[in-house]
């Protein structure tokens, strides 16, 4: 998918929109998808300007809007402005390497299982196939 079908499937614009462009989806299985990094994010301007890292809790909100696209496409929908795509929780999160500036961040998420309207993912992000980051991430849609 490229950036004007990642559009419809995400409410996300930017500066907030984290997902470049989607490699592969098994919809009711897992997605993989990228996030080019640039110096000209946002965050770069006050995040350690003397070396310049991704936010942690930037890494998981890429995570979880793949695995956002991954549960509308399983559910052969698209977001609304009548509902929204939350948190509902972060489990065994961990931050193995920092992510800089011209890094090409890969985001892989699975779906490990989806109970009461409660979708859990295993989700890792990567950079030249090292982890630098991981979590369990705990999702659902709700009516606004």
């Amino acid at each position: 998918m490229d950036i004007n079908d990642i559009l419809t499937y995400l409410p996300h614009r930017y500066p907030f929109l984290l997902v470049d462009r989607v490699l592969s989806c098994e919809p009711g299985k897992r997605i993989t998808a990228l996030k080019n990094v640039s110096i000209n994010e946002h965050f770069f301007v006050g995040h350690f300007p003397h070396f310049p890292v991704m936010p942690g809790v930037l890494i998981i909100e890429a995570l979880a809007q793949a695995a956002a696209i991954l549960s509308f496409k399983t559910m052969n929908t698209r977001p609304d402005d009548k509902s929204v795509y939350y948190f509902a929780g972060i489990d065994n999160a961990r931050f193995k390497k920092p992510v800089s500036a011209g890094d090409q961040l890969i985001l892989e998420v699975e779906i490990l299982r989806t109970m009461k309207g409660i979708w859990k993912y295993g989700a890792r992000a990567k950079v030249n196939d090292a982890v630098v980051s991981e979590a369990e991430l705990l999702c659902t849609l709700r009516a606004i």
